[in-house]
């Protein structure tokens, strides 16, 4: 059994920042978000609808859909593209979630068996590539060129990111710079897209609209800090997923790579034998977790994650105060003390 590694935990007597009020302020949109998934996933092909759905049924938060509905309500928006457009984010995120799985050969996800484990690569895949068109065909009912642009390159940047991060997996020379490169890329590009487009439906002036572009994009890279963070450090029920699955595939995140910069020449020799060689032995999660401590590369990992968190805050500073800027804030802060 792996070792555990907790972050300092936060005062009892603080109220820790939770999703509760962007939930609560984009209910009934959200759930019009809901059912717009649920029509525009239906196809005469049976496997289509059954993949799709377990994917979507195993849970997540739908954020970056949220991000959308609340961007939206910040600007003052009243209308309805958003939230067609809101189902058009979360089905770009649940495609790259089925690509993946498969790329990672993962078997569990949220605690839940992945599709590619159930079904087959093959049909993932192919699933997959369904929920990208159905994306495309949301983004043409909606009828804007700058909006099809905005996500139809977002799609685009988020493959780049994720052939980005199949090059710089198993390789220990992998720079933080290159790491970030794949992180903003695969992660923030699309909580950037969601952001930026409540601005775009609600026909703000462009400073509005670079403000949410910045606030989605620092958002997701603190978010996939975090994330990469809590590989090395949470309980696997807490976590949705197995932890350590970083470490079996190889994947090169900010943890291993402060670690590896920071180690001895034998620490050295133990990430490569274990990421580049992938020759990995019982108790070496638990090596990996004590090396990451002992250099305090998780501890680096989150304050790098706070400093894009400020960021984001910040870009929220050019709204008028109220529910919708005061439920954003709280999910940076949401993003970078969840302790899953």
């Amino acid at each position: 059994m792996a070792s555990v590694v907790e972050f300092k935990k936060l005062d009892n007597s603080i109220k820790k920042p939770s999703l509760d009020p962007l939930m609560k302020l984009v209910r009934t949109d959200l759930d019009r978000v809901n059912s717009t998934i649920l029509e525009h996933m239906q196809s005469p092909v049976h496997l289509i609808p059954q993949l799709a759905g377990h994917l979507i049924a195993a849970g997540g938060k739908r954020l970056r859909p949220m991000l959308t509905l609340g961007a939206a309500a910040l600007c003052g928006y009243s209308g309805d593209r958003h939230v067609k457009l809101a189902a058009c984010v979360e089905f770009i995120h649940t495609a790259t979630l089925l690509h993946d799985d498969v790329v990672d050969e993962s078997e569990l996800r949220r605690g839940q068996e992945t599709a590619n484990t159930v079904w087959g690569n093959q049909a993932s895949v192919l699933v997959g590539d369904f929920l990208f068109s159905r994306s495309f065909q949301l983004m043409v009912m909606d009828g804007s060129l700058h909006v099809l642009k905005i996500l139809s390159g977002a799609s685009a940047i988020i493959a780049e990111g994720e052939v980005q991060q199949l090059i710089t997996t198993n390789d220990t020379t992998t720079s933080e710079t290159a790491y970030l490169e794949v992180i903003q890329s695969k992660t923030a590009e699309l909580f950037s897209a969601a952001a930026r487009i409540g601005a775009v439906v609600a026909d703000r002036p462009k400073d509005e609209e670079d403000a949410l572009t910045s606030f989605g994009t620092n958002l997701g890279i603190a978010f996939q800090l975090v994330d990469d963070a809590l590989d090395y450090s949470a309980r696997q029920a807490e976590l949705g997923k197995t932890v350590g699955d970083d470490f079996s595939e190889g994947k090169i995140t900010l943890p291993v790579i402060l670690a590896f910069r920071r180690g001895t020449e034998v620490d050295r020799k133990f990430w490569k034998r274990t990421l580049e060689e992938l020759d990995q032995e019982p108790g070496d999660l638990e090596k990996a977790q004590e090396l990451i401590l002992k250099y305090g590369a998780l501890d680096d990992t989150i304050s790098r994650a706070r400093h894009y968190a400020a960021i984001a805050r910040d870009a929220l500073g050019l709204f008028s105060d109220g529910e919708p800027k005061n439920a954003l804030t709280e999910v940076v802060d949401f993003c970078v003390e969840r302790e899953f």
